[in-house]
């Protein structure tokens, strides 16, 4: 048997990360890949797995302590027959990129921003009360040295915006004993919640949201999922019509390209994109998540369907990178499985338009001559009304329903 420290991986240009959570003691026996910690940054959550299997003999990190890459976690105790005695893991170089071990479990606050660029110059004790208050740190001019943004920075910024008229302004809610009325419990949002809660109040606070409703006749697509659904399951891929929609869109993105766009900080320059990644709200224990299919324009069916079943079993597992999670173009959001005929999803900053899907249904539709049964799929489409208007979101919906009604034209 031997003992070795195990210690904080390559985690980028992080450091003074808090552990938020410890998922081992001593004497626990653990395998290779088992979550120890969980450390949480002002961008996202992510769990540390153990490099090898053994048993735990120290814990050297409790709740609260700040850790950097290369900061000693545990002991642990393992088999000499697996590893040499004085086997230590080699030092990342400098351009070594993020190790593929090292999960997001949390959606980032925004998804297009880099770990590793430049951050608003801060402390830790701010970031944590501004991620408190769901302040973007960005937003807040630093009073202090060198720009550097105090507590006070942070609280006047929050003020401020209280007493604006705006929308934005609203005043805070005031507290309530519900105790008075019954019995109560109280429990804590998971961070995955809190988070996603403060992007979708930023998204709605901030974008003027309309939602176009549409019904796509997805019958013979219908049938030629069940006519080869089997025969491919057989392959490790569930075909369900999301890799349709998701093609789709893409035909639909291509053919209106504000849509494949974001607004700049002024509000002034409409950014276009030439690339097609497709982000895929998945639900999961500890709230929902929206991984991303990049290039999705080069991908086929069967190809998109697989990737799709490996990241939401990422996101599952607390899996999901978080490159998994960024770059997104435009988002879908499905309910198919659950009920319901019509819903109106807000708009994943900073793209300008997501689809909602329920669960398609048959409908007798008039065809000139009879009523003949069609299953008929409803959408929800919410758009930036500061970027796109009613007549392009009508023509994305069209296109939309015309490609879903002939899945030829996918191939066009």
């Amino acid at each position: 048997m031997s003992n070795s420290t195990i210690t904080v991986p390559n985690i980028g240009d992080l450091s003074n990360v808090e552990v938020i959570e410890v998922s081992v003691k001593v004497g626990d026996q653990i395998n290779q890949e088992d979550p120890l910690i969980t450390l949480e940054s002002d961008k996202a959550a992510m769990d540390i797995p153990s490099p090898k299997s053994g048993q735990v003999t120290g814990l050297l990190v409790q709740l609260g302590d700040k850790l950097s890459e290369g900061s000693e976690i545990l002991t642990i105790e393992t088999d000499s027959k697996d590893e040499a005695p004085n086997e230590k893991p080699s030092p990342p170089s400098s351009t070594e990129e993020k190790p593929e071990s090292t999960y997001v479990t949390d959606l980032a606050p925004s998804p297009d921003i880099n770990p590793t660029s430049s951050l608003p110059h801060a402390g830790p004790a701010v970031r944590k009360l501004a991620r408190k208050l769901g302040v973007l740190l960005q937003q807040v001019s630093g009073s202090g040295p060198h720009r550097r943004i105090l507590k006070e920075d942070v609280q006047a910024y929050v003020k401020a915006k209280l007493s604006q008229s705006s929308n934005n302004g609203l005043p805070p809610r005031p507290e309530i004993d519900f105790s008075q009325f019954g019995e109560v419990k109280r429990e804590p949002l998971s961070k995955i919640n809190q988070l996603t809660g403060q992007n979708t109040l930023h998204s709605w606070s901030n974008i003027p949201h309309v939602t176009q409703f549409d019904e796509a006749n997805i019958s013979d697509i219908e049938d030629f999922r069940q006519s080869i659904k089997q025969e491919y399951a057989t392959k490790g891929i569930k075909l369900t019509i999301l890799p349709f929609l998701v093609k789709a869109a893409v035909s639909a993105l291509k053919e209106l390209p504000c849509f494949n766009s974001s607004l700049d900080t002024s509000g002034e320059n409409l950014i276009l994109k030439s690339y097609f990644n497709i982000g895929i709200a998945v639900d999961t224990p500890r709230g929902l998540v929206v991984p991303v299919i990049r290039n999705a324009d080069c991908k086929s069916i069967t190809d998109i369907a697989l990737e799709i079943t490996e990241l939401a079993n990422k996101a599952q597992h607390k899996k999901l990178k978080i490159t998994d999670l960024q770059g997104g173009c435009f988002t879908i959001s499905s309910l198919g499985h659950l009920s319901g005929t019509a819903f109106t999803p807000i708009i994943n900053e900073p793209e300008v338009a997501i689809l909602g899907v329920s669960p398609a249904k048959m409908k007798p539709i008039y065809n000139g001559q009879v009523f003949q049964p069609q299953l008929m799929l409803p959408l929800s489409l919410s758009y930036d009304h500061r970027v796109i208007d009613g007549v392009l979101a009508a023509k994305f919906t069209q296109h939309l329903t015309a490609v879903l009604k002939d899945a030829r034209k996918m191939l066009l």
